[in-house]
């Protein structure tokens, strides 16, 4: 990793976390049953995640909103086709088990330290009110945020501004390079930086940056890295 990639952010007030991807790992619905999915279990996972966000993109652009769950469950519904699994109840049991996602093991401890430096800690995700209060509940991280902010309040989903700018307001937070932003999407990272974020990439999987305007401002291994940036 570059030494570039690794420099303390100054000025931080906020730390802002993407969801699904950055501190839940959004192929846990599909490893708990895999053994019923089968041989495309690898295929429907990767497939499910893809078309979720083209779904949310295209949506957007077409200013046809509907709510992340409708969202998800519209690409599980393409993937499960496209791969040809058709197994009775498993659609609506992979949809239950997306309530409860599994945070990265990582994550609790980080958002301790993190408070403990007195940093505010808030989410900002595309899922709605109800799939977000699930999962942190599910995952004992429902105590660990200031706030946790939907696109279900703006009607359109990141990468726009308006999104970004949510956080902004509801931390009542006026400077956009006092605000931390965290995200595994390198798309998410890319753009909350070209908004005026400082924007830091956790490495989930390998990959390149997208050839997108923003440049994140520091790219970590995972969350435990964070605490040392701020």
């Amino acid at each position: 990793m570059a030494d570039d990639l690794f420099k303390k952010l100054e000025g931080i007030q906020a730390c802002v976390f993407d969801a699904y991807g950055t501190l839940f790992n959004v192929a846990s619905p599909v490893e708990k049953l895999a053994s019923t999915i089968g041989e495309k279990a690898s295929s429907v996972a990767q497939l499910w995640r893809q078309k979720q966000l083209e779904y949310t993109w295209l949506r957007s652009l077409m200013g046809t909103h509907v709510d992340f769950w409708n969202v998800t469950r519209d690409a599980l519904d393409y993937t499960l086709e496209v791969n040809g699994v058709s197994e009775a109840g498993l659609a609506d049991e992979l949809m239950t088990l997306y309530l409860k996602l599994d945070a990265y093991e990582e994550v609790l401890a980080a958002l301790q330290a993190l408070r403990a430096k007195g940093k505010r800690c808030a989410v900002l995700s595309n899922g709605s009110p109800s799939m977000l209060d699930s999962a942190l509940r599910h995952a004992g991280l429902d105590k660990m945020f200031e706030q946790v902010l939907s696109v279900e309040e703006v009607g359109i989903y990141k990468p726009s501004r308006r999104v970004y700018r949510l956080a902004m307001q509801k931390m009542q937070i006026a400077d956009a390079p006092s605000i931390c932003f965290v995200s595994a999407n390198a798309w998410d990272a890319q753009a909350a930086a070209q908004f005026g974020f400082q924007a830091v990439r956790v490495m989930r999987t390998l990959g390149f940056n997208d050839r997108i305007p923003g440049r994140p401002a520091a790219v970590i291994e995972n969350l435990a890295k964070l605490v040392e940036l701020v």
